[in-house]
């Protein structure tokens, strides 16, 4: 199901206006991602982007824009560049994790190699920079802040906690650089094109981070709580690859026959895997990353309210309460 799809819109103009503006961003992807001499460069370039997605990022930009003029043909240019962007940062995270599946399809790497799947994603970053130079320096400056941010937020995941941090601390800024980064810079790049004033801008950009933040932490949650019916992955993928996302961090404080599970690394035995995912589903570890999850959708419908009501600011709204949900 598409991210608009997902909406419900109910403003009927504001609809028609989005499934519209979407259709031109999908055309700007698809000669972004093809226009190369090189079929194998053409190739593995849109394979990701072919295989689908929910399209939310470039979603936020034209929800964003909905604040100036939406009609500014840099802003259908600004939803592609993020896409572009994020679609490279799958291809490299595919990479690091070893991923065998993304959007359903055999991953680049697994379909090709390493080699190729990450040039792949650095070929997406470079279409994404030459897109972007139509754009203006507000707009070019806020994209580059972002990527710095989303490949320092890898960097510090793989690196690990620095000597003396918290590492709840630390997985909180891994999210708000890895995730929240790109999400912010969405709904913000929107507003920028779009000729919103800065106060307007600012606000966007505030409801964007707090909201690429409680999407992640409810993504780590359905990890735990939900089947693969609902998630679309086998439950406590996390934890069968050692990753401990701020559930399993929270709980590993409470110690117990829980946190020596979490402390042993990947839980690849059958036994131990179901042992520690049922604990952990009934740990306060989870119960507090779904009121920290809930606090951050709470700070980004509170950026949200600075906004001048219109329909696009009742679906800014409204995504608060969807990312609340989605692990209830």
């Amino acid at each position: 199901m598409s991210a608009i799809e997902q909406l419900k819109l109910t403003d009927p103009d504001l609809a028609e206006h989005l499934r519209k503006s979407m259709a031109e961003v999908e055309a700007r992807l698809h000669v972004a991602a093809a226009e190369s001499p090189d079929p194998l460069v053409s190739q593995t370039a849109g394979y990701l982007l072919g295989a689908g997605g929910k399209r939310w990022r470039p979603l936020l930009v034209l929800l964003g824009a909905q604040f100036g003029d939406p009609e500014r043909d840099s802003v259908l240019d600004a939803a592609a560049v993020v896409e572009l962007v994020h679609a490279a940062s799958l291809y490299h995270d595919d990479v690091m994790d070893e991923a065998p599946l993304r959007h359903g399809v055999p991953s680049a790497h697994t379909r090709w190699n390493n080699k190729i799947a990450i040039l792949a994603g650095d070929h997406l970053v470079a279409r994404a920079a030459t897109l972007s130079l139509g754009l203006d320096e507000q707009a070019r400056r806020a994209q580059a802040e972002a990527f710095e941010r989303l490949v320092m937020g890898q960097i510090r995941e793989v690196a690990g906690p620095r000597p003396g941090q918290e590492p709840v601390a630390h997985h909180l800024e891994v999210v708000r650089d890895k995730s929240a980064s790109l999400i912010a810079l969405s709904v913000r790049l929107g507003g920028i094109c779009a000729g919103a004033d800065a106060g307007t801008v600012a606000a966007l950009g505030e409801y964007g981070e707090a909201l690429g933040v409680a999407f992640q932490l409810s993504d780590d949650l359905i990890d735990i709580v939900s089947g693969a019916d609902r998630a679309g992955k086998a439950a406590g993928t996390d934890l069968r690859a050692g990753v401990l996302t701020l559930p399993a961090l929270l709980a590993l404080r409470e110690g117990g026959r829980l946190g020596e599970l979490l402390a042993a690394g990947p839980l690849q035995d059958a036994e131990l895997h179901a042992e520690a995912l049922e604990l952990l589903r009934s740990s306060a570890g989870l119960a507090a990353a779904g009121s920290e999850a809930a606090r951050y959708a709470a700070e980004a419908r509170s950026a949200a309210g600075r906004l001048r009501d219109c329909p696009a600011k009742q679906v800014l709204e409204a995504l608060c309460e969807l990312v609340s949900s989605r692990a209830a």
